[in-house]
């Protein structure tokens, strides 16, 4: 066992988008925690949990941080939105 739990927190959203969207904004207001793992953010339907949507596209990049563009974005790893 490595002595790490997740915790779970359910928050609610009429459809995946939007889940997706509202995950976003709450993984990069908690990035500021350092127990928190954004890259690691998924979101699934109520009735159906054990298929998760990944919110980040979290790869590793120079420097050690993690992409915080949505996964299978166009273009290259970024830190911060693109406008």
């Amino acid at each position: 066992m490595t002595q790490r739990y997740v915790i779970h927190l359910p928050v609610v959203a009429g459809d995946l988008p939007a889940a997706q969207r509202l995950a976003r904004v709450v993984g990069r207001w908690l990035v500021v925690l350092p127990q928190t793992d954004p890259g690691g953010t998924t979101v699934s339907a109520e009735d159906d949990q054990n298929v998760r949507h990944w919110v980040f596209c979290d790869a590793l990049m120079p420097g050690g941080r993690r992409c915080l563009l949505q996964p299978d974005h166009d273009g290259p790893c970024a830190r911060r939105l693109r406008r």
